[in-house]
């Protein structure tokens, strides 16, 4: 008799994979819509929270589905918490949720990126992680913590760099991979970021009077000319730090470990958003410049590394970049 056919097993897993993916994506869509029409004042008063818990319940089985966890148990735990949250109405409940959506949502946005081999591909990515960023935020603001914006970003910028850590020690095949270039590299990453984070700790301490008043002058000047002032930790860490590091990635595994510190980015947009001294244009604006500024000394890093370990000439690098094809997961699978 004839051979029996077989219908391929990764037929219907395809298909609730994509099913998956769609439901996720009108989730969050529809949350966004009921965010906005909450800061527009329309609607009913709960939309912002429930737009809360729906994020931070699709972003943790994302974040799962993406590092390969257990993506309905970690969503139905993150569900579980909002839905306590937003009923118990408790301060401290309100605050450590917000906390986690924060932290969820920057570590979400770095997972999320893919190797890009030329400078264009990384802004592209880039732009990938401003968008999850933004959208996790509107998240956090949902829940209506009530923080010291001091402590917040810091503890919430702690927990996104020891949970990244954690992902991208498998994915960056542990610290002895990173060769002397990487171990430099990332040297340099936790110097600028500790610095980035002190720097105003530092300049309040040990800087003169003088040199304190130039600096809050221009901070005026640019709010008033400008509408917004970048922040240092964006332009000087995270958004480099992103460009960089999926820049190499094509190339070496490793480039994971520098993609780590642009939870420096992905992660202070939620600050941005949560303080209540700047509206809603302004941190537009913040997230804006400081992305463009990174983007500029994300380039100028690519392009030194180059000229220091590339090969020579113009049409050789056009080669390499062609054979830069690290193989990887696409953005809506699982990373191996």
């Amino acid at each position: 008799m004839g051979q029996r056919f077989q219908k391929p097993a990764s037929a219907p897993s395809g298909r609730l994979r994509s099913t998956t993916i769609a439901l996720a994506v009108a989730a969050v869509l529809a949350s966004v819509a009921a965010a906005l029409c909450s800061v527009l004042g329309f609607g009913p008063d709960w939309l912002d929270q429930a737009a809360a818990v729906t994020i931070s319940t699709v972003y943790a089985v994302a974040l799962a589905a993406r590092t390969g966890g257990r993506p309905f148990i970690f969503g139905a735990l993150a569900l579980a918490m909002g839905l306590t949250t937003v009923i118990s109405d408790m301060e401290r409940m309100r605050t450590g949720a917000a906390v986690l959506t924060a932290v969820i949502s920057s570590v979400l946005a770095v997972m999320a990126t893919v190797p890009a081999r030329k400078f264009r591909l990384a802004a592209r990515e880039v732009c990938v992680t401003v968008v999850v960023g933004c959208v996790g935020s509107l998240g956090v603001v949902g829940f209506r913590p009530t923080v010291s914006l001091e402590r917040y970003d810091y503890v919430s910028l702690a927990l996104a760099f020891m949970l990244v850590v954690v992902l991208v020690y498998r994915l960056g095949a542990g610290l002895h991979g990173l060769g002397r270039r990487g171990l430099i590299v990332v040297a340099v990453g936790t110097v600028a970021l500790t610095v980035a984070l002190a720097y105003a700790e530092l300049i309040r301490r040990y800087g003169s009077e003088e040199f304190v008043d130039d600096i809050l002058d221009g901070v005026r000047w640019m709010r008033a000319n400008l509408g917004a002032v970048p922040r240092p930790i964006q332009v000087l860490v995270g958004v480099p730090a992103l460009v960089y590091g999926t820049h190499l990635r094509a190339r070496r595994r490793q480039g994971w470990w520098i993609c780590a510190f642009g939870v420096g980015s992905t992660c202070s947009v939620s600050g941005i958003l949560i303080n209540p001294m700047t509206g809603w244009l302004e941190a537009a604006l913040i997230i804006v410049y400081s992305t463009i500024l990174g983007l500029g000394l994300g380039y100028v890093v690519i392009r030194v590394d180059l000229a220091l370990t590339g090969p020579r000439g113009s049409r050789a690098r056009r080669a390499e970049e062609q054979t830069a094809s690290r193989p990887e997961s696409s953005r809506f699978r699982p990373l191996r």
